[in-house]
């Protein structure tokens, strides 16, 4: 349960964040019961203090048992109950995430085939994101080119083999952006809006927001 450094963002309609968490705090003691509260927040990537909260909380729900060992430290335990909640909350997570791939396949491919067919071949991805890696996969299936992808948070940085820029100035010449960011699609969009004609973006519907943004902008225009 590791987390990179760059860390891809998450699916609006995948396995929530506390789940995620929980899962990890009940799968690092199950591998490591001498495992502390520094060594769970660095494998997690998270807060101390929040991986602090999570044991505790474990232990409340009877999840976690702590037992006292020599040179005053703490050994951690999973319960019966911790082991059955662990194993619940993995087939949560991977129902979900098998969801959000055949989701975003079908998504992805289906953009890609409708750049195809109006001759834009070379395309930017916008975000760093799983529906950016699920978007590279499904590139090959198709007469088009993805040629880098636009995050500014992770400049410089590879991603799938495609150099990720801070902006559209640097990824050379295109013909569309995609966007393909999962944590905040909304203000990547208007960033991009400001710099391109809106009918040189494209959104996946599982991002939820095409709908709303046409609707704000209707209703913007209307306002003029």
């Amino acid at each position: 349960m590791a987390k990179s450094p760059q860390q891809t963002e998450k699916d609006p309609d995948s396995f929530g964040n506390q789940d995620e968490i929980l899962l990890g705090v009940l799968t690092a003691v199950e591998q490591n019961s001498n495992t502390s509260q520094r060594g769970i927040s660095r494998e997690l990537d998270v807060a101390l203090g929040l991986a602090n909260a999570y044991l505790k909380r474990c232990v409340r729900k009877g999840l976690i048992k702590i037992k006292q060992v020599p040179r005053r430290r703490y050994a951690y335990y999973l319960t019966p109950q911790g082991f059955a909640e662990k194993s619940r909350l993995a087939g949560q997570y991977f129902a979900a995430s098998f969801t959000f791939f055949r989701r975003a396949r079908s998504q992805m491919s289906e953009l890609l085939a409708e750049c195809a067919s109006r001759g834009w071949n070379r395309i930017v991805f916008a975000g760093m994101s799983e529906l950016a890696e699920v978007g590279t996969l499904c590139a090959h299936d198709h007469p088009v080119r993805i040629i880098a992808i636009l995050d500014d948070a992770n400049a410089g940085a590879k991603f799938c083999g495609l150099s990720v820029k801070a902006n559209l100035a640097d990824c050379g010449p295109f013909d569309v952006v995609v966007i393909t960011s999962l944590a905040a699609p909304e203000p990547v969009y208007r960033k991009i809006k400001a710099e391109l004609s809106p009918d040189r973006i494209l959104i996946p519907s599982l991002l939820r927001m095409a709908k709303s943004v046409a609707d704000r902008e209707a209703s913007t225009q209307a306002a003029e």
